[in-house]
Parts: structure tokens; sequence; C-alpha cells
């Protein structure tokens, strides 16, 4: 067995645990350029080993509360199908490389107009604290349709369980909790890929060591992963899901594997340095923050107006007044 392959499994998974998305999109191309695997049966391997490895993320989720079942419910309703008949279609399509190529490509842009709308909703949204996951009102029509169309994609190329799916939920739910966004996504591709991973076993090349090296690493990333985005503050979640959006669209659009791994370089770097920026601002809000309420506090016990001047008082008389304090 292939301990590359198993270190490889055990990113992908810290990433689809972490952020629910990034499976098919990073671990199939990582299979066919890295690895050298048959396109058919990267596939087929990849969403086996998703179908497996997805539940141990899905359970750490479920326990925290962070799922929202009635999506998962009303996606799962959609997508499971779907996903089977996306199968059978690419198979009655055949490996035609322009069909393929022109899927890929539309979910590149996808994925790279959501990374964008990501951070505009962050920006617009930035004042606000995290609190409280706000009440939900599930919308079965689009919810359906996302399922249905997220499945079908994933029964063509294997990707989109996450990244796509999740882009959707965020566009028709935007008050949904980062974490519980990423909790209810990885829930619902349990059934998904599974299904797509039967009918690509039923009619195409299924490799099970191949699928077994990757879940060797996979499951304790997906566990590690999970345990994060369940606990994390949502922004470190929007962070992530904003880097692997971004890495999935670029690497969808054949951007090459060196300036991908630069520009997501550069991305985590920026958020960093946002991140020190703004806990610096909030230290120095909750500094002056505390340093008025110490000023009101003095003045009340000296029974002054808060913010007027304090009059001097002679040394005997402050500190009568601190012994009877």
């Amino acid at each position: 067995m292939d301990l590359t392959l198993a270190l490889a499994g055990l990113g992908v998974g810290i990433v689809v645990g972490l952020t629910g998305m990034g499976g098919g999109a990073l671990m199939t191309p990582i299979l066919v350029l890295v690895f050298g695997i048959p396109p058919v049966a990267a596939v087929s391997s990849d969403l086996a080993a998703s179908a497996v490895m997805k539940p141990f993320g899905g359970w750490v989720h479920a326990r925290r509360g962070t799922v929202n079942w009635r999506l998962v419910g009303w996606l799962c309703a959609g997508s499971v199908p779907s996903a089977f008949c996306g199968v059978l279609l690419l198979r009655l399509l055949g490996d035609d490389e322009t069909v393929q190529h022109t899927i890929k490509i539309s979910l590149g842009v996808a994925l790279l107009l959501a990374a964008g709308g990501m951070l505009l909703k962050a920006w617009v949204s930035r004042r606000q604290p995290e609190g409280p996951a706000a009440p939900i009102t599930v919308r079965p029509v689009p919810t359906l349709l996302v399922g249905v169309g997220g499945g079908l994609i994933v029964g063509l190329t294997s990707v989109g369980s996450g990244s796509l799916i999740i882009v959707a939920l965020l566009a028709l739910y935007p008050k949904l909790r980062a974490n519980d966004l990423v909790g209810t996504d990885l829930v619902q591709a349990i059934p998904l890929v599974l299904s797509a991973a039967l009918g690509h076993a039923f009619f195409g090349d299924l490799k099970l060591d191949l699928a077994a090296a990757v879940l060797l690493g996979s499951i304790p990333g997906v566990l590690i992963g999970a345990r994060i985005s369940s606990r994390a503050p949502g922004g470190i979640v929007r962070t992530a899901l904003v880097v692997v959006l971004l890495a999935s669209s670029l690497k969808l659009l054949d951007v090459p594997t060196a300036t991908v791994g630069i520009v997501t370089g550069l991305a985590v770097v920026a958020a960093v340095v946002l991140a020190g920026i703004q806990r610096a601002r909030r230290s120095a809000a909750t500094t002056a923050s505390a340093t008025t309420a110490g000023e009101t506090d003095v003045a009340e016990r000296l029974r002054v107006p808060a913010g007027a001047a304090i009059p001097p008082q002679p040394v005997g008389v402050a500190r009568e007044h601190d012994a009877a304090g």
C-alpha cells in the first residue's frame, strides 16, 4: 500500500472535515496528476473513499449539533437518485472530453465566483458578532432542486458533493452559520456519494486497493478536520472555505499546480495578516472600553459627572476617602 497516497488522503480528509468540501475537487486531480491514476479509476475510487470517509466527519458534527436535518432530508431526496442518473448519463454520453471539459470549466467559474461572494459577505457583515444560530426557514422546492443539480454533477464528474452544494446552500440560506453549513453539507453528502459510487462500481472501473490507500489517511484526517470545524469560530471556518474554494476553482480551470499553490499560499498569508489586524483592533477597543469604565467608576465614587475633571484633593482627604471605600 502506497504511504504517500495515504498521506495525500490525510491532507484531503482534514480539508473535507474542516470545510465540508474539496474531496472530489482536490483528491481526483491529485490521483490523476500526481499518481498517474487513469481518470475513470480515480473518479470511482475517490467516490468510494468519500462514501466511507464522510460519515466520520458527519458523526462529529451531528454530536455537536451543527447539522440542520430538514435541509439534509430535502437535499438527499433530490441528490441520491440524480447522482445515479448522472452515472447513467455519463455512460450514454461516453467519455467525451469536450463534455467533461465544459462541465469542469463551468464548475470552476462557479466556485471562483462563490469565493468572491463569500469574501464580499464577510466584508459586509464583519461587524456582526458571532452568536447563537438564527432560525432557518427551509424552502423545500429550491433545496430539492439544489440536490438534483448537485447529484447530477457528482455522478458525471465526482466533483460537487461539497463544493457545489455548499455554495448553493450559502446562496439560499445566508443566515446559516458557517459551522452548521459545513455539518449539514457533510451529512447530506454521505448518501449522495454512496449512490454515485455504487453507480460507478456497477458500470466503471473501481479499484479497491486504491480506495483503501486513500481511506487509510483520509479517515483520521476527516475526524481531525471535523473536530476543529465543529468547535472553531465561524470566521476561521469561513476563511478555510474561501481558501479551499479558491484552490478548487483554479485547479478545475486547469491552472498549473505551482500557480495554485502560490495563490492559495498568498491567500492564507493575507487571511492571517487580516486576522491579526482585526485582533489588534478588538484588543484596542477592549482596552479603551475598560479605561472608560474605570473612569466612570471613579467618577461615581467621587460623585462627579463622568468625564468631568476630578478636582485635586488634599492627601489626608484622599486617604480618608480611600479608607472609607
